[in-house]
């Protein structure tokens, strides 16, 4: 199994391109479901979970192919079986997002029950009901979602009653060819659910106010051939910035919005760490300093602080001045790398949903294991920053979202190279 090795102690300094985001990329793909013509996606990362993804829609019956590098194509003409087994869903819950273009182009679909990260319950009750709203008819059975729509689905007022990514795109996907009008009210406001309208919107679809909360979505009897351009990572771009503040250095982030990452620069000027907007694309993050001082975070849905930052954030500030309370209101579950990064020599104390970190001034490299996605690059920020050799384990988390994480650490200057083998 795949490890990577860190040799702490380098100012990361240089220029870093952003790829497009993970989170987008997934719903995009699952878009493809729509329509009998071609969908070509542009800046697409190579992750293995968009590899994932194209293997179930494989199965569907849709032929993907990649060009030139970052290109995707998804051609689904003919459908095969609506039918997506375990093992083609169990990995990640952005799979689950299948069942409701099945359902609006097909009429019909069996979707396994999601599997993916062990960082929260993150039930599937909200996406059912959004189904249920526009006329589905579904049955839970033996972990599989068997859903109907005999006489197709139709329009429906939708009020979410917390919100939620995942069921708000759901809904999205699914209404664009409902009869009439859909309003989602509560709706995710994140860039990546703005992205997947403008998407669908580029494929013939009526969808306005994509990334606020009210969504008005008028169904069209099909969608068409289009070229989208996958919107950049904030979060590549953030773990990216995060690493700076960690090591020190000078570091350009490039292909990414800037604006998407409001409530992180706030944070990280908090510290102490330079944020310089370069331009629309660009941003400028400097640590001149060592040590950074201590600040408060509170994760919140977009646009406040995002919780796929969370685990960075804190890796940051285990060599703070001072002690920060970080509370985590998204997920019940997502301090599993507190006693990874107290390996490292961090000071954490957890209780329930909030994290009192009090800054040390070394820490020591030592093997550490990866429990999610973005514990991972936690403990590789972590590791950046510490004294001697860290090892982190069970990587495969960090192939799930960070595509060539050890190229371009490397290019910045970072001591850091993946080994295979015991």
């Amino acid at each position: 199994m795949d490890r990577i090795l860190i040799n702490g102690g380098n100012p990361l300094k240089g220029d870093v391109r952003i790829n497009g985001a993970k989170n987008s990329a997934l719903k995009l793909m699952a878009a493809s479901l729509l329509c009998d013509e071609p969908l070509t996606l542009t800046n697409m990362p190579d992750l293995a979970d968009t590899r994932f993804m194209a293997q179930l829609l494989k199965h569907l019956g849709v032929e993907v192919s990649r060009q030139n590098g970052s290109s995707m194509v998804l051609h689904a003409k003919a459908l095969a079986e609506p039918y997506a087994p375990y093992d083609l869903v169990r990995k990640m819950r952005a799979t689950f997002n299948v069942l409701g273009p099945l359902l609006a182009r097909r009429g019909r679909a069996r979707v396994s029950l999601p599997g993916g990260c062990a960082i929260g319950a993150r039930p599937v009750d909200l996406h059912l009901k959004a189904l249920e709203a526009m006329g589905a008819q579904i049955e839970l059975d033996e972990g599989y979602a068997l859903a109907k729509a005999p006489k197709g689905l139709h329009g429906a007022m939708i009020n979410f009653p917390f919100v939620s990514v995942g069921a708000t795109e759901h809904a999205m996907l699914a209404a664009v060819l409902a009869r009439g009008e859909t309003v989602l009210e509560n709706a995710a406001r994140e860039p990546e659910i703005a992205d997947l309208a403008a998407c669908l919107n580029a494929m013939g679809a009526r969808v306005e106010g994509g990334g606020s909360a009210r969504i008005i979505i008028t169904g069209v009897d099909h969608l068409n051939s289009a070229t989208h351009r996958v919107v950049p990572d904030r979060i590549e771009a953030g773990t990216y910035a995060l690493a700076v503040a960690a090591t020190g250095g000078d570091v350009c982030i490039k292909n990414c919005d800037p604006a998407h990452l409001g409530a992180l620069w706030d944070r990280m000027r908090a510290i102490g760490v330079s944020v310089q907007l370069v331009d629309e694309q660009s941003v400028r993050i400097i640590q001149s300093d060592r040590r950074c001082q201590a600040a408060d975070v509170e994760t919140q849905a977009y646009p406040g602080f995002p919780t796929d930052l969370q685990a960075q954030f804190m890796a940051v500030v285990c060599r703070a001045e001072g002690a920060s309370i970080i509370r985590e209101t998204i997920f019940e579950n997502r301090f599993m790398h507190a006693p990874e990064l107290s390996r490292l020599g961090a000071d954490i104390t957890v209780h329930g949903r909030e994290a009192v970190v009090h800054g040390v001034e070394v820490l020591h490299g030592a093997p550490v294991m990866a429990t999610d996605l973005r514990a991972s690059v936690s403990l590789v920020i972590a590791g950046l920053a510490a004294k001697g050799q860290t090892e982190v384990n069970r990587v495969y988390h960090l192939d799930r979202g960070f595509e060539g994480l050890e190229r371009k650490l490397g290019a910045l200057g970072a001591d850091i190279k993946r080994v295979s083998g015991p």
